[in-house]
């Protein structure tokens, strides 16, 4: 009997290897003996010029064996190509001017990575500051600050589409609904970043690279050119794990372009790996989308018309796939609804954040957070229940294949069986009583639904769509999407599958192994699956990779019909032997066997090793070996129309979510109570793995919905660099009541019937939170992430600004001002104030304040001061808070100084972890112990320093200060010996609380 072993929870193979800690990563990988490692010097202005860069200090530095600058690789690279008609250009390092915090400004390669990142300190930058713009309303004023200068303005694409006849469905309409949509900045955080290893051959004049990018293949387009060589002059090695990707690791290429051109320079292998604040500041994010959406209705609800406008910011420049999220979901921007009237305008706007790279479901969350939170207001508007809504508009079953407006051609589906069985077996009744009770004891509760369409395979032609048609024209259609799978049946009958695709934690080795057994009557355990890729010498298209949510449709698709062709040969050479028909050959169990003779079977080794040891034995037609390699493309996907329809992707499985939620109405807290979706991803080819992709992705999206705030303040400066304030959700905020469901209506367009699969929770979870939450508190307005002060601001409105307290009395006075003009403190900062007594008079404790050689011993991390005039020092100071740590150059001046009772300071300090500000004032006090020192301060900060977040400066702020003060008491005590021991412990102590808390601190 043949066994079948799609569809069945085959535990995943992977999984051993990676618990007994065996399983290799990009840095778990032997490198080349000799290999220099790299580290990378990030710009702490949003906004700047570079005037000079001197790295003369760097070099004489011990281990140093070469550094590249922007100057570098404008003389030996090629510029990236960007994906709209805009004169922008986009380099591996900062060139001209940098144009956001963290951007990569020089590379050094040392002997060890410590030296690498001791010489980062010893470049010499000089700037000069130039305006920011970073939000997107700012940077869309005509008067802004141009990021490009050959732009016209920071709007970089403007493209309007219309469908059908908007016009008239506006006009014939009961109700006009509006309204505008934010969808904010996410990060993919993997647990592992970007890695790269490079070597220059200059014999070969070529590249070896190896790299957890996870589109291998598309990297052939991009880096070899911009490195000047020919695409077979570049190879590209994957290793076989990688630790998340999420979409992120598709933005690795431009450091692939520094490692290469740092190798190339050194004359040796080059080794980066990516630090976690790296990731956080400098990686990319997700788009921030702003959307205007109008529907036209009639008096049920009915949508009649469409309108949406989005804006998106796609931060500094656009790099290669952008601007995917803007046009993936081009051609499904009606979701699952059945609306033949529809008007899209499409902006682009660059601010001074981190440039967008791909997060899981690019496109989806932005497009579906508008269009279901519009379904919940059209709700409202008609006084019907949100689902009656939606059940009136979805696309029915006997529609399908469904050609959407805008282009899209939805393959298959049951809409309606889905929301069935997901209201029957979700319990969505009892979430209803449980509403009504809640609510009668004037408590707090809410459910909101959601309905997305989730793409998989993109169409390679969609983002020609961004391009008028008389120019896609003349540049020639793209189209398709070619998935590539090699099946090998060697001589002893070993079968072994390398696939296009390479995982980050999905299960493609299990999946691959279930559909090659079943093909072939094998067992998943006799199967190999190599997914290490080499570009150097395995079959690629340029749609190879792992994104978008092609493998199971396009990938599988592709090795399962390699296996049958292995299949069809064996059948062949088995008919021969057997002397039947090759349609009478079953494959079973390991065994090769005629139908009508079962009796007669043999193993699969042996009559596979007939194409390797006899070939003379074969019959005609079939030619030795077995080993065959399908590119498999749709005939589905193809260009875009001359009236800009595009099917976007290939499979189009449907998500429809509901969720219970309740706030605390005295702490605001938000609770999930119960969590239902089901999905109709086609087939399912693994029902584990599928539970998996379900659960990861509604994780991330809760804490994109909860936690997750990638902040940036007004001056352009990065807020969130550590996990202690860029929130993640841990297994403790995951509701515990979830209910996941399938229903199975297989594509029509795949070989294997499966969808893809694994992004749709990211689409659909956080606008049917909103919407819960939107019911539960009749708010219209929902932002995301809900955080505690959100929700604490949707339920008891915006906090008032505490008053100005005794602590805070004078300080506005003390404004910093430096060369006679004073700062405005706009950027993030400290502020913070306290009290110390200290067994000292305060005549000494005065004196010991205006002397530079005390001060010289007091301060933590002093390495000079020097007095430049009354009253005004220059001191250099190494400093280190948390991952990052440098050395600041401060400005100080006293001021307004009343002998031995009171002074004010103001500051101005600069260094590789950014700029600060900053003021205030201490007021000495005679008690009966000695004197009672009250001291307040403000201080602004930007660049790196700043992303470190507050509560971690806070904290080092108050522990330092303790130790300063600490330190001043022993040394006007006459203890000048040991005058900064005190300092030292303490500060110590702040080390290795950081190190505990953070990991890592300068030296």
């Amino acid at each position: 009997m043949r066994q079948t072993h799609i569809g069945q929870p085959v535990p995943r193979t992977e999984d051993a290897a990676l618990l007994l800690g065996s399983a290799q990563f990009a840095d778990d990988l032997a490198v080349p003996k000799g290999t220099l490692h790299a580290a990378i010097l990030r710009t702490p202005h949003a906004h700047a010029e570079i005037l000079g860069i001197d790295v003369s200090a760097a070099l004489k530095m011990p281990g140093v064996a070469a550094i590249i600058t922007g100057e570098d690789v404008r003389q030996e690279t090629e510029a990236f190509l960007v994906g709209v008609k805009a004169p922008m250009e986009v380099w591996a390092l900062a060139t001209d001017r940098v144009r956001f915090v963290g951007e990569a400004v020089a590379v050094v390669v040392a002997d060890s990575r410590y030296q690498a990142e001791d010489a980062l300190e010893a470049i010499e930058v000089t700037y000069r500051p130039l305006p920011v713009v970073a939000d997107i309303d700012s940077a869309m004023q005509p008067s802004a600050v141009k990021l490009h200068a050959a732009c016209d303005s920071n709007v970089v694409h403007d493209r309007k589409f219309h469908y059908g006849d908007t016009e008239t469905a506006f006009a014939s309409a009961a109700h006009r609904v509006k309204m505008e949509i934010t969808y904010p900045r996410v990060l993919a955080c993997p647990i592992e970043g970007y890695v790269v290893v490079a070597s220059y051959s200059a014999a070969e004049q070529s590249y070896d690279l190896v790299s957890n990018f996870q589109g291998p293949f598309s990297v052939l387009t991009v880096v070899p050119r911009s490195l000047r060589v020919p695409a077979n002059k570049f190879r590209l090695r994957t290793p076989p794990n990688s630790g998340g990707s999420f979409g992120s690791k598709l933005a690795i290429f431009p450091y692939m372009v520094m490692m290469c051109l740092a190798s190339k320079r050194a004359n040796r292998p080059v080794k980066w790996v990516e630090d976690r604040l790296e990731h956080l500041t400098s990686s990319g994010s997700g788009p921030e989308r702003k959307t205007t959406i109008e529907a036209a209705i009639d008096s049920n609800g009915k949508i009649l018309g469409l309108r949406c406008d989005h804006i998106e910011d796609y931060g500094a420049m656009l790099r290669a796939p952008m601007p995917g999220p803007l046009y993936r979901m081009h051609g499904i921007t009606t979701g699952a609804y059945d609306i033949r009237n529809l008007d899209i305008r499409n902006r682009i706007v660059l601010t001074n954040k981190v440039p967008v790279t791909l997060v899981r479901g690019f496109g989806g969350p932005q497009i579906y957070f508008a269009l279901e939170r519009l379904m919940h207001r059209i709700a409202l508007t008609v006084k019907r229940d949100p689902l009656e809504v939606i059940r009136a508009n979805i696309v029915q079953p006997a529609q399908f294949p469904y050609r959407t407006a805008a282009g899209a051609l939805l393959d298959s589906g049951d809409y309606p069986r889905a929301i069935d069985k997901a209201v029957s077996e979700g319990g969505l009744a009892e979430l209803l009583k449980r509403r009504d009770q809640a609510r009668a004891e004037g408590r707090l509760y809410g459910i909101g639904y959601a309905v997305v369409v989730e793409p998989g395979v993109s169409n390679m032609g969609y983002l020609s769509v961004l391009l008028p048609p008389e120019v896609r024209e003349r540049a020639g259609p793209k189209d398709g999407a070619a998935g590539t799978a090699t099946v090998n049946v060697d001589a002893s009958g070993m079968v072994t599958v390398v696939p296009d695709s390479t995982p980050q934690g999905q299960g493609h080795r299990t999946v691959l192994a279930q559909i090659v057994a079943e093909v072939l009557g094998l067992q998943p355990q006799d199967i190999s699956v190599n997914v290490e890729l080499d570009t150097a010498k395995d079959g690629w298209s340029i749609a190879a990779g792992n994104y978008a949510s092609r493998f199971a449709a396009s990938t599988c698709s592709a090795a399962m019909l390699a296996a049958q062709r292995i299949r069809d040969r064996l059948a062949k050479i088995a008919a021969r032997q057997f002397n039947v028909d090759a349609k009478d050959i079953v494959f079973s169990q390991g065994m090769i066997a005629p139908a009508s003779d079962p009796g007669r079977a043999q193993p699969f080794y042996r009559i596979a090793g007939l194409a390797h040891w006899s070939p003379s034995l074969l019959p005609e037609g079939v030619g030795p070996g077995l080993r065959e390699t399908v590119q498999w493309s749709p005939a589905q996907l193809t260009p875009p129309t001359p009236a800009d329809e595009i099917n976007t992707s290939l499979t189009y499985g449907f998500i429809f979510d509901y969720c219970g939620v309740e706030i605390d109405p005295v702490t605001a807290k938000l609770h999930i109570d119960r969590y239902v979706t089901v999905h109709d991803s086609g087939r399912v080819l693994n029902p584990l793995l599928a539970e998996g992709q379900i659960r990861g992705a509604l994780a991330q999206a809760i804490g994109a919905s909860l936690y997750e705030d990638y902040a940036y303040s007004a001056d352009g400066s990065f807020l969130a660099g550590t996990y202690a304030d860029y929130l993640l959700p841990t297994a403790m905020e995951i509701p515990v009541d979830v209910r996941s469901l399938h229903i199975e209506s297989p594509s029509p367009f795949t070989i294997t019937g499966a969808k893809g699969m694994g992004e749709g929770n990211t689409m659909s979870t956080p606008v049917c939170i909103a919407n819960a939450v939107a019911d539960a508190l009749g708010q219209h307005d929902i932002t995301l992430p809900l955080s505690p002060k959100a929700m604490s601001e949707l339920v008891f409105g915006k906090e008032a600004p505490p008053p100005v307290g005794a602590a805070d009395k004078g300080m506005a006075a003390l404004s910093p001002s430096f060369g006679g003009q004073t700062a405005e403190l706009k950027g993030p900062g400290l502020t913070g104030h306290g009290s110390r007594d200290v067994p000292v008079s305060p005549e000494a404790l005065w004196n010991t304040f205006l002397d530079p050689q005390a001060l010289r011993q007091i301060i933590p991390g002093c390495e000079s001061i020097v007095m430049e005039g009354p009253e005004r020092y220059r001191i250099v100071a190494r400093v280190g808070v948390g991952p990052v740590r440098g050395t600041f150059t401060v400005k100080a001046h006293y001021v307004d100084l009343k002998a031995p009772h009171s002074m004010g300071f103001v500051l101005e300090a600069s260094g590789p972890l950014g700029a600060s500000q900053g003021s205030g004032a201490v007021e000495l006090t005679q008690i009966a112990t000695g004197t009672r020192v009250d001291y307040r301060y403000r201080m602004q900060l930007s660049g790196k320093i700043a992303a470190i977040g507050g509560r971690m400066l806070d904290g080092a702020a108050r522990v330092l200060i303790g130790a300063f003060f600490e330190a001043v008491a022993r040394h006007a005590g006459g203890d000048h010996s040991g005058s900064t021991s005190g300092a030292t412990g303490v500060f110590n102590g702040l080390i290795r609380w950081l190190r505990t808390m953070f990991g890592g601190l300068g030296k």
